[in-house]
């Protein structure tokens, strides 16, 4: 048997569709991924058992922009390119993760009567998954809210990653020469301007109590002068092994990165985009992870000093509590997923 999967745009559309590839492996014999000539591209380098293939694909963008009105004739040429690729490797099944990317290859094979089963990470749907729900055989969701009133909808929770299991911070190469707590902070594969210059500006202040390791998004390192105990990458690929550094994890609120520190009971401070620049999704799962007393949340509009330490303390002084809130949620249905992909390919 074989399958496609696709999905992309960020790092929290794809690593989904990579933790299930143990699972599909049991049950297919070719694993085909198509994307764009982004960040899935560049992932997927690494996993030579997926034969890659490139599509262009369009994002809207959410302001009034002339750009906007070339999007039908741009997703036309994506959906014909796609509708090849199809008939070329004829699977048995897609699996979409969603994200602008995935649109033009779940419509090619609705067109060719190709099943897709398609998952929505986030508690409210995003444009592109409701645009994908109509062509879909069922979508997963990680939130049962996300499912309800929803015919075509099952909650399995979220594909998690083997790896996040089996971190080993030796593998990070980073000796500090003191004991303070150790601090990591990431904005998901894109980075977080604002969390990232507020870092920056006030790195003398935070490492005399922390040690701090951030991860800052490709191309936003900074050059100025930062102190010893301050260690700064643009990107990790063993991402496990920094989690499993870490006392405390400061992040977004992307539900890949918030749902794999979940997984392994990891203390997190949540520091969601705000309104004005997403659709919500990340302030909505933020809010969800705090009323569960998974994570604590802060509102990035106030980001400053004395609100960072408070948080970070609370945390410390809490790190048991919310580890055994977190241990009570069992979230890794890897094969349950793959259960329900399995049930909608066509006898």
């Amino acid at each position: 048997m074989k399958i496609v999967l696709t999905g992309g745009g960020t790092a929290g559309h794809i690593m989904p569709n990579l933790a299930l590839l143990p699972e599909l492996k049991k049950h297919f014999n070719k694993i085909y991924y198509i994307g764009t000539n982004g960040i899935e591209k560049e992932i997927l380098n690494s996993y030579k058992e997926v034969e890659f293939f490139e599509i262009d694909a369009v994002k809207l963008i959410r302001k009034l922009t002339a750009k906007n009105f070339l999007i039908p004739i741009k997703l036309l040429k994506s959906i014909k390119a796609s509708k090849k690729i199809l008939e070329k490797v004829q699977p048995d099944i897609v699996f979409s993760k969603g994200g602008y990317v995935s649109i033009p290859t779940v419509i090619a094979a609705k067109k060719l009567h190709i099943p897709v089963v398609s998952h929505e990470s986030d508690l409210s749907m995003g444009l592109a998954n409701k645009i994908i729900y109509k062509y879909s055989n069922c979508m997963l969701t990680t939130f049962e809210n996300t499912a309800k009133n929803k015919k075509k909808c099952i909650c399995t929770g979220t594909p998690i990653r083997e790896e996040i299991y089996n971190g080993n911070r030796k593998k990070t190469n980073i000796n500090f020469e003191n004991n303070k707590p150790i601090i990591l902070i990431f904005g998901g594969s894109l980075g977080a301007k604002k969390i990232n210059d507020f870092l920056f500006e006030n790195a003398n202040q935070i490492c005399k109590k922390y040690n701090i390791v951030h991860i800052t998004g490709k191309g936003k390192k900074t050059f100025k002068t930062l102190p010893k105990n301050y260690y700064q990458f643009e990107f990790v690929k063993n991402i496990e092994d920094f989690f499993d550094l870490a006392d405390v994890v400061i992040t977004r609120g992307g539900a890949n990165a918030i749902f794999e520190l979940l997984a392994i009971n990891k203390p997190m401070i949540i520091i969601p985009l705000p309104k004005e620049e997403s659709r919500g999704d990340q302030i909505e799962n933020a809010k969800y992870f705090k009323e569960k007393n998974f994570a604590e949340m802060l509102e990035q509009n106030k980001l400053n000093l004395d609100i960072f330490f408070e948080k970070i303390n609370f945390i410390l002084k809490n790190k048991e509590k919310l580890s055994n809130n977190m241990k009570k949620n069992n979230i890794n249905n890897n094969k349950k997923i793959v259960e329900i992909i399995l049930k909608n390919i066509k006898k």
